[in-house]
């Protein structure tokens, strides 16, 4: 049996804690990858080390994106952890150079994001003449997207359009240096991100809460991981 691909994930921080919903770790098990939680470092070499050691990564949720950031934030929403950002940059940037495969959830998404000079709304509610709720805290459900034709998301999916979770306040406004739409909501929120190879594909949405048709995100992740192992 090949070994399973290495997976890294990144987690929240909480008081000097990080944490991590397992939802996360099974997902990633279920797609046939090896999940290592990843340490929250302090130096560029530290986490160039610890960046070689894998062959794939998932970006997690979290609090608010500040780079590229039009408008102040609500009250509703807190700026990232300043060790959490630092840390999650390292090792994206380590990834984005070594053209290694990033699923990006949420913040994941608009983090990667705004790293290749993207724009994003600090309340896209406020902001966006047509947008809807689209936090749970706000009042928000379930909601459809559709997803743009002739995309790696389309492929990996499936079908045209679906529903999925809506957890979040912050929406991109721009897409970064190589990076198209790959999916909207009904309303023209920006709900999924991806370069034009496929090795970063980002959801606005939280897979790992859903059903098993969200699999496919992270087995496509563990598929690439393979093709594209580290070094160590």
């Amino acid at each position: 049996m090949p070994p399973r691909p290495r997976i890294g994930i990144t987690t929240s921080l909480n008081d000097g804690e990080q944490r991590l919903d397992r939802r996360y770790v099974l997902a990633v098990e279920r797609a046939g990858g090896l999940p290592l939680i990843v340490p929250m470092l302090e130096s560029d070499e530290a986490a160039e080390a610890f960046a070689a050691l894998l062959d794939g990564l998932v970006v997690t949720g979290g609090p608010a994106i500040t780079d590229g950031m039009v408008g102040q934030l609500p009250p509703d929403i807190e700026e990232t952890a300043a060790a959490r950002l630092a840390s999650d940059v390292r090792l994206l940037s380590s990834f984005f150079a070594a053209r290694r495969p990033v699923l990006g959830i949420c913040y994941g998404m608009q983090l990667g994001n705004a790293l290749a000079g993207g724009t994003i709304y600090a309340d896209v509610q406020a902001q966006y003449q047509e947008a809807t709720a689209h936090s749970q805290k706000r009042g928000a459900t379930n909601h459809a997207v559709l997803v743009e034709p002739d995309t790696h998301l389309g492929q990996l999916l499936g079908h045209d359009a679906f529903s999925v979770n809506t957890r979040h306040i912050q929406a991109i406004e721009e897409t970064g240096n190589g990076f198209r739409v790959a999916a909207r909501a009904p309303d023209g929120v920006v709900e999924a991100i991806e370069s034009a190879d496929g090795l970063f594909i980002g959801v606005q949405w939280h897979p790992e809460r859903m059903d098993a048709s969200m699999d496919a995100l992270f087995r496509d992740l563990v598929q690439k991981a393979a093709m594209h192992p580290s070094s160590a």
